[in-house]
């Protein structure tokens, strides 16, 4: 059997000078050196993606290897990647760091200089404890890509506060409850998370309970969880805002790789703060969800957290998808504008507004029985059906080691804990939400093709509207021009004119000019006129009644 192994050493010179051991190892594949821990994780990560047989059974780690401590990224890859082993490469051995490597992980502890027999030694004794993993988990390719059986982690994120993050966090785990699947709902809004509110808990252990514990055992966990009547798991924010800082970046991994290693789904309500711990979750997360509304400032806030994201290294605009909650017809800011103003992947699900429906549910704290008709329920279970989360498909997305692949690979994480740190938000300036030309948006043929039918719905009823109201205009011009006829003549008579004449002068030939009566009347020139009503066209058909028209002007013959 062929051992790959993959180096991670951060000095030029012991890399040569361990990479010449490795060449002269039987049946060994040395792979390209790592040089920092980010490079490591995100090269473990590609690989496991596509099979755990392309995993390499062996991670050599360099203690000076940077920029995670070598005992914590040991216990990462532990914990990611249970199906490959480390061994620590150290220039001190000693009892009590074989023991530390050993509880981080570490499959073996070798000590510089490396001996071609200590070397080949460590090596065998990890690559048989991988090859028997590997045996034991068969076809688990999941497990040992690092997301545990199930595993999917879900980053539920706002874009500022107000628009709906823990409502949208809570239904989603609800959706997957109901479709059978194991769910823990995380509440890592750590200093005013909101969960144990709005599903009636009350709770002693939360979170900041276990980010002390350096291995969160299952006994440990399951002490730590609430069990919700619903069938949640809910591992919920500490009741005092003040010791959501004990929550630090490491915590919340190892918090939630063991979580994934529990549960088939792990929803974790983010909030709207970056704090280390967040950024952790939002980095690691399957999917990733920023909730908005549609309004420019939360557009614009949803921007700005998308643009923090990327600086920090966190995550790609492209790797999110955007929730649009609120959303009505005739709002201005529809799903197209805030997926280009933002470069995220906005999703097809929209939730309506709906606060009466959510009022009653809110305010007595039971959010899980939110009537099943309510159109805010619907739509959230829909968006858990579109993302995958409501059945036993894969999440909608890109797969977590495609963006670890495409993430830079230099001092990512140091530069994260010095923007954020403890519990920092990493805010940034104003930003504008810049106009974008509505000719360039991308449109759903959903969509179209729902307006194309609605609209050819109501077509017949907009012309009979239109024929009614032309008509009605028919109607009034032509008593108009009875009125000014008859009047018209009635003066021409009175002066010794010829009435008809000047009657029918300005009558259009379609409303007929054949019933003009003129004469004296009781001392009184009197002249009427009776003219048709032309049926929405003049000149085609007219009504069968007709509109008249009379006036009376006093005779001057006899002046």
């Amino acid at each position: 059997m062929t051992i790959r192994i993959l180096p991670a050493i951060g000095d030029p010179d012991a890399a040569r000078a361990i990479g010449g051991l490795l060449g002269q190892l039987p049946g060994v594949e040395p792979l390209p050196t790592a040089g920092d821990s980010t490079r490591l994780l995100d090269t473990l990560a590609v690989l496991g993606a596509a099979s755990v047989e392309e995993l390499p059974e062996v991670v050599l780690v360099h203690e000076r290897l940077g920029p995670l401590p070598a005992l914590e990224l040991i216990r990462e890859v532990a914990l990611r990647f249970p199906a490959t082993g480390v061994v620590l490469v150290t220039a001190s051995p000693s009892p009590a760091l074989y023991a530390a490597a050993m509880d981080s992980g570490a499959r073996g502890l070798a000590g510089l200089p490396l001996s071609y027999d200590e070397l080949g030694v460590r090596v065998q004794a990890a690559a048989q404890w991988a090859a028997g993993v590997r045996r034991h988990l068969g076809s688990g390719g999941d497990a040992a890509a690092g997301t545990g059986p199930g595993g999917t982690l879900v980053a539920v994120t706002g874009a500022k506060g107000g628009v709906g993050t823990t409502v949208t966090a809570v239904q989603l785990a609800l959706a997957a409850r109901a479709a059978g699947r194991s769910v823990a709902l995380v509440d890592m809004d750590l200093q005013s998370g909101d969960i144990a509110s709005y599903l009636d808990v009350q709770f002693r252990r939360s979170i900041a309970d276990l980010a002390g514990i350096s291995d969160i055992s299952p006994r440990v966990l399951q002490d730590a969880v609430f069990p919700h009547p619903s069938g949640l798991g809910l591992l919920l924010a500490p009741a005092e805002g003040e010791r959501g800082e004990e929550v630090g970046d490491l915590a919340s991994r190892q918090i939630v790789g063991a979580l994934r290693g529990r549960y088939e789904l792990v929803v974790v309500d983010c909030g709207t703060q970056i704090t280390a711990a967040c950024a952790a979750v939002v980095e690691t997360a399957d999917v990733a969800l920023l909730v908005t509304t549609p309004d420019v400032v939360s557009v614009r806030a949803a921007k700005r957290m998308v643009r923090l994201w990327e600086r920090l290294q966190i995550r790609k605009a492209a790797e999110t998808v955007t929730v649009v909650n609120r959303h009505t017809r005739s709002a201005e800011i529809q799903p197209p504008l805030v997926e280009r103003a933002t470069g995220t992947r906005a999703a097809r699900t929209t939730v309506p507004a709906g606060y009466k429906e959510l009022q009653a549910a809110v305010d007595s704290g039971r959010m899980q029985d939110l009537d099943a008709r309510s159109a805010v329920r619907q739509a959230l279970w829909a968006l858990a059906a579109e993302l995958g989360l409501a059945s036993g498909s894969a999440p909608a997305g890109r797969p977590r080691a495609a963006a670890h692949a495409d993430r830079s690979l230099t001092g990512g994480l140091r530069r994260r804990r010095a923007a954020i740190g403890p519990g920092g938000s990493g805010g940034t300036g104003p930003d504008q939400l810049a106009p974008v030309p509505t000719s360039r948006f991308r449109r759903r043929g959903g969509d179209r093709g729902q307006v194309a039918v609605e609209f050819l719905g109501v077509l017949p009823l907009i012309l009979v509207v239109l024929a009614v109201v032309w008509q009605c205009v028919l109607i009034g011009y032509t008593y108009s021009l009875a009125g000014d006829a008859a009047d018209k003549g009635a003066r021409a008579g009175a002066a010794g004119g010829d009435c008809a004449a000047a009657a029918s002068a300005d009558v259009p030939g379609a409303w007929g000019t054949d019933g003009i009566g003129c004469g004296p009347e009781d001392g009184v020139y009197r002249a009427k006129v009776s003219l048709s009503v032309p049926v929405l066209f003049p000149g085609a058909v007219s009504w069968p009644w007709r509109v008249e028209g009379s006036a009376g002007a006093a005779s001057e013959e006899g002046e």
